[in-house]
């Protein structure tokens, strides 16, 4: 049986994906004319979180590592400023904003933490 990948065995990489089912959630709230503008770009944005943290976890240099969870934590950025309008143009509630804001809190805190031990080059 083959081993799991490093990156399955990552708290931020669960969290993140649990982050993606929650943001999906909130956009079938989201009126049909954003179907194809708004959600989309969310969509690739939260998508982009996890992706990237098992991509950077399959590269072999703490340089090229720590440059995708950079990219991971950006995309987290783009999914916050989405969210921001998103509430602003009354497609989510203050709730929904702030369960799913609790989420992202927790997620740049572990990816922080994940681009500090890869840099310590323990990963």
């Amino acid at each position: 049986m083959r081993e799991k990948h490093v990156y399955r065995k990552l708290v931020a990489y669960y969290k993140a994906i649990d982050f993606v089912t929650h943001v999906y959630a909130l956009i079938k709230k989201f009126p049909p004319e954003e179907r194809y503008a708004l959600c989309d770009q969310l969509r690739r944005a939260v998508v982009s979180v996890p992706s990237n943290i098992a991509e950077g976890m399959g590269r072999v240099s703490v340089k090229e590592k720590s440059h995708f969870i950079e990219i991971a934590y950006g995309s987290l950025m783009e999914v916050e400023c989405q969210l921001d309008i998103a509430l602003k143009l009354t497609y989510i509630t203050e709730s929904d904003y702030m369960e799913v804001d609790a989420q992202s809190v927790e997620l740049e805190r572990l990816l922080s933490g994940l681009r500090s031990a890869i840099q310590k080059d323990s990963l």
